[in-house]
């Protein structure tokens, strides 16, 4: 008798083949058998007009922190996610000096806009070195699996010390020092190294991400560690200035190593290269024998605003200033005054000598590129659902539609802001990039950016809109199906999950598709310290399965905890020899 047996379900197996109906069951958390009327099973689930799939593979999240406390994993694991790579864009928590804690806190809340209080009284600190951090991890089980990159700020700060947190240029020796510990970290289970060279990535205190301006020197000789041991994966997110030449140095270190480099590829302000040419330049040099990989996200990245979050139009007004430190209820109460409206209303914004000034501008007055964001919200809206266009119809100003917006559901409302992505006012530029071998669904930062977007939802939305509900050119199921578990999984090396067949990992989502809906955000104060977080709950996902073991049932978290650490590459057939 099997473990657990899913019966009469609509399989979608990762592969991108066609669909097919088919019972899966289940033993000793891998997938035993996949076909008509299998044997029966201690537990059985009826998944008849139901989609079975793979768990999703999310290769782009920032868990670093809250993975040392928390169990649930929220809010990836709502969304069908059974494994997380975290440690992206150069920040982490290891290697870490004692007396570098509350800078590499102050770093990670910078760039990531994740809480400091809640990481400071969140963590434990149980370690130094890259390796006592992955088996600190290895102690507390969660819904899902994590895996981590080495952070190249971490790791500049903790070999050059205030010199490498103020981006100075390494010696040669301690560019050999970095790469040891690179080496080092991997050796003891890293999936590979992460690195930020964008101006939009900057600590609490304004300083740079250590590293933004690293020498094509540094970046390869970090990178030959991956070299040295025979895998990994070099993550970046960067710029791409013209004069920086990145894809030249990406090419050089992928050929030399054999192993893939992987960048984040987006319309962006802070780019200089468009992002057809991004993906030019990255194929002319796969076609030289390169592996560089596109991360693209599927919707327009940016900003949810909100009152109580960390960017809303009215975040620079004299008036705002005023009430800025004042526990909610009282903002709220002056927030309703007619008068204190009318006086935030009227005010010019107030800068601060910053270089993204530029961005600042249109947070606080770029209403035709601002959404009205209500219930069911388009993710792809339109230049009627702006809020210029909006305000005109209601025969009103931008600024006093935006700021009733946000007066909604006592103080509760949200303002969209895609300020990456969205270029074009619509998705129709990701169309060809989703059939594309040579880019991955990613970029959705669970964990990160807690008071301005809520992206772990990527995979819901990804069925819900690119698959169903869209009104362009769509998707097959069976490829958004691979993308997201299989073709994440295999760039990182983790070949025992994915797929829906005998051997593989038993990750598996029940579907109803046509249920699937995201919910409305919501601002939670729940992480430690009563830090804030934007959370999104999903319906239509039956049962999510992790390792065998039903951890979400009708979206509810069941408390069960199979997800373990991942250590370097997996393969299936490994994992069939074990059991």
């Amino acid at each position: 008798m099997y473990d657990l047996v899913i019966r009469n379900g609509t399989v979608v197996d990762g592969s991108g083949a066609a669909r097919f109906t088919a019972d899966v069951a289940i033993e000793g958390g891998v997938i035993a058998a996949v076909g008509p009327r299998l044997g029966a099973g201690k537990e059985e689930i009826d998944a008849a007009g139901k989609i079975v799939a793979p768990g999703w593979v999310d290769i782009h999240t920032h868990y670093d922190g809250q993975a040392t406390w928390d169990q649930e994993m929220a809010p990836s694991s709502w969304h069908g996610v059974t494994t997380v790579v975290m440690g992206n864009c150069g920040v982490g928590f290891a290697p870490a000096k004692p007396d570098k804690h509350d800078w590499l806190i102050g770093l990670m809340e910078g760039v990531e806009d994740i809480p400091g209080t809640a990481l400071a009284e969140g963590m434990t600190w149980k370690w130094e070195t890259f390796p006592e951090y992955l088996d600190e991890l290895e102690r507390l089980p969660r819904t899902v699996d994590v895996g981590a990159h080495v952070p190249h700020g971490a790791v500049r700060a903790y070999v050059m010390d205030e010199r490498g947190a103020r981006n100075d240029t390494p010696t040669e020796h301690e560019i050999a020092r970095m790469s040891q510990i690179v080496e080092e970290g991997l050796r003891a289970g890293a999936l590979g190294f992460s690195t930020s060279r964008t101006i939009l990535h900057k600590s609490v205190d304004g300083e740079l991400v250590p590293g933004t301006s690293a020498t094509k020197e540094e970046l390869i000789g970090i990178g030959r560690a991956m070299g040295r041991i025979g895998y990994g994966v070099f993550e970046m997110a960067s710029d791409l200035k013209r004069d920086w030449n990145e894809f030249a140095w990406m090419g050089e270190l992928s050929r030399e190593t054999g192993l893939p480099v992987t960048f984040a590829a987006l319309q962006s302000i802070a780019k200089e290269l468009p992002l057809d040419e991004q993906i030019s330049e990255m194929r002319a040099q796969n076609a030289r024998g390169a592996n560089i990989v596109a991360q693209i996200a599927l919707r327009g990245n940016g900003i949810v605003m909100a009152w109580q979050g960390t960017v809303h139009p009215f975040r620079f007004k004299p008036a705002w200033a005023e009430i800025a430190q004042l526990p909610w209820p009282a903002q709220l109460a002056r927030l309703k005054e007619p008068a204190f409206k009318q006086r935030m209303i009227a005010e010019e914004s107030v800068f601060p000598a910053s270089d993204l000034i530029g961005l600042m501008m249109i947070v606080a007055g770029g209403w035709s590129v601002q959404y009205e964001m209500g219930e069911g919200f388009n993710y792809e809206p339109t230049q009627d659902e702006t809020i210029a266009a909006r305000a005109a119809a209601a025969g009103v100003s931008p600024a006093e539609y935006a700021y009733d917006l946000l007066m909604q559901d006592e103080g509760r409302g949200f303002i969209y802001f895609p300020i990456l992505n969205y270029a074009d006012g619509n998705l129709d530029f990701l169309e060809a990039l989703q059939r594309a071998d040579d880019t991955v669904n990613s970029l959705s930062d669970g964990g990160a950016h807690c008071g301005t977007i809520c992206d772990a939802a990527s995979p819901t939305f990804m069925l819900q809109h690119w698959v169903r509900d869209r009104a362009g050119g769509r998707i097959p199921l069976e490829l958004a199906v691979k993308r997201q578990a299989r073709d994440t999984a295999v760039l990182y090396g983790l070949n025992d999950r994915g797929l829906i067949a005998p051997g593989y990992l038993a990750d598996i989502n029940v579907i109803d598709l046509d249920a699937l809906k995201l919910g409305r955000p919501w601002l939670a104060f729940d992480l430690p310290a009563g830090g804030k977080r934007l959370l999104q709950k999903a319906e239509g996902y039956v049962v999510t399965i992790k390792s065998g073991q039903v951890t979400f049932r009708g979206g509810a978290y069941l408390g069960v905890h199979p997800g373990k650490l991942i250590r370097g590459p997996q393969s299936a057939a490994a994992r069939l020899a074990a059991e």
